[in-house]
């Protein structure tokens, strides 16, 4: 009995030791994301995006004269990756907040560790329907599939009226292309198109003869593929060698000029939707567009200016209560909680637009895009946006 109630005080008195924490400077953000495994085509393009945010907004004098310091975890590619990311920026490096994980699949396994412990989380890229319902402290800055994917549908069939049959592939491992699939087969029966065979694979996947030989058969005009840069780009690629010559739309795990490589010269006229452009009209995108491409000799990628997005929503809200209560004197535990109303209060001028969020976390943003990848060779292309 006396153990459980020493083992009960010692307890109590980390708690205590813990909620009594006062906020570093630099203010620690935490960035966990995907810097290794076959995600990591994914998450590189994370990792560029929130480096340029913390140049980007120290260059601006950071927090109202404090600067920010980015602490990066990586996720890999799995949950197991993904949980111990968001412990260690919990306890050990005593974030205020964490932008992350990469994945859907992730985000489902992390973020109630976070939101437990009380800490804000801004999903990057995690766009599987159900997140921000996670937990009060769990929000995105990543539209849901079900506002971004149908209009990759509608633009294949602007672009070849013909379209009568489809064939849906999808990464059956993996919470976001599940997601993702349904909406995609939703929005073709919608449209009045048959959905001729459905197709199952798993991001670690790299032969996919049945899966084409069964779309072949089926002589379909559409081809819908949901999964990863690494396993899709390699679908694609099949489905073209294997004598495939009608139109494909990809996923948003496929939204990445790193699939190129993979697919190379294959990867030519696939259409995807997007939730950002480098041409969106406002002077904070033109700012970003023209500071990123000058240094990156590029234009900004969706995952990179969504990443950025992610650090700018969390400075600038964290900016509100340092000019009602500087930063340095709060307790930890309270503005994470302090933090996290803000957020969710806040309006915020980012290169996706101007955005907000609903009471539950889930971004409200107006403008999309669909682009189609055009290769200028075997390993180099661009992503074409259609009017």
């Amino acid at each position: 009995m006396r153990h459980l109630t020493a083992m009960f005080a010692l307890s109590s008195l980390l708690a205590a030791v813990a909620s009594a924490d006062k906020v570093a400077t630099p203010i620690p953000i935490g960035i966990a994301v995907a810097q290794t495994s076959n995600t990591a085509l994914l998450g590189q393009e994370q990792v560029i995006g929130a480096r340029f945010a913390e140049k980007y907004i120290n260059a601006r004098g950071g927090i109202n004269g404090t600067p920010i310091k980015l602490i990066f975890q990586d996720t890999g590619g799995d949950e197991a990756g993904a949980i111990n990311a968001f412990q260690n920026l919990i306890t050990k490096d005593k974030v205020v907040g964490i932008v992350g994980p990469t994945l859907s699949q992730q985000a489902f396994s992390a973020d109630p560790i976070a939101d437990r412990a009380r800490v804000p989380v801004l999903g990057p890229s995690n766009t599987a329907k159900g997140i921000p319902q996670i937990g009060p402290f769990i929000a995105r800055v990543s539209a849901p599939v079900s506002v971004v994917a149908p209009n990759a549908v509608k633009t294949a069939l602007r672009l070849d009226p013909k379209i009568k049959k489809v064939a849906v592939l999808y990464a059956q491992n993996d919470a976001f292309s599940t997601s993702e699939t349904g909406t995609f087969q939703q929005t073709a029966a919608a449209q009045g198109l048959t959905v001729a065979t459905v197709q199952k694979f798993l991001t670690t996947d790299s032969d996919f003869t049945t899966q084409v030989t069964a779309v072949l058969n089926e002589n379909v005009d559409l081809v819908i593929v949901s999964g990863l840069a690494n396993d899709g780009g390699n679908l694609v690629k099949q489905l073209r060698q294997l004598g495939y010559k009608g139109s494909i739309i990809g996923g948003n795990g496929l939204n990445t000029s790193n699939m190129f490589p993979v697919c190379q010269q294959y990867c030519d006229g696939i259409i995807i939707a997007q939730a950002y452009s480098p041409a969106q009209p406002s002077a904070n995108n033109q700012l970003f567009v023209k500071e990123y491409s000058a240094q990156y000799k590029k234009a900004p990628p969706q995952f990179a200016a969504q990443a950025f997005t992610g650090v700018q929503v969390m400075v600038d809200a964290l900016r509100v209560i340092d000019r009602k209560k500087k930063l340095a004197e709060w307790e930890l535990a309270d503005l994470r909680v302090e933090l996290n109303t803000q957020i969710l209060a806040g309006k915020y001028n980012t290169p996706l637009g101007t955005i907000s969020f609903d009471k539950e976390g889930e971004l409200q943003q107006a403008d999309f895009y669909v682009a189609q990848i055009r290769m200028k060779d075997a390993k180099t292309g661009s992503f074409v946006f259609l009017k």
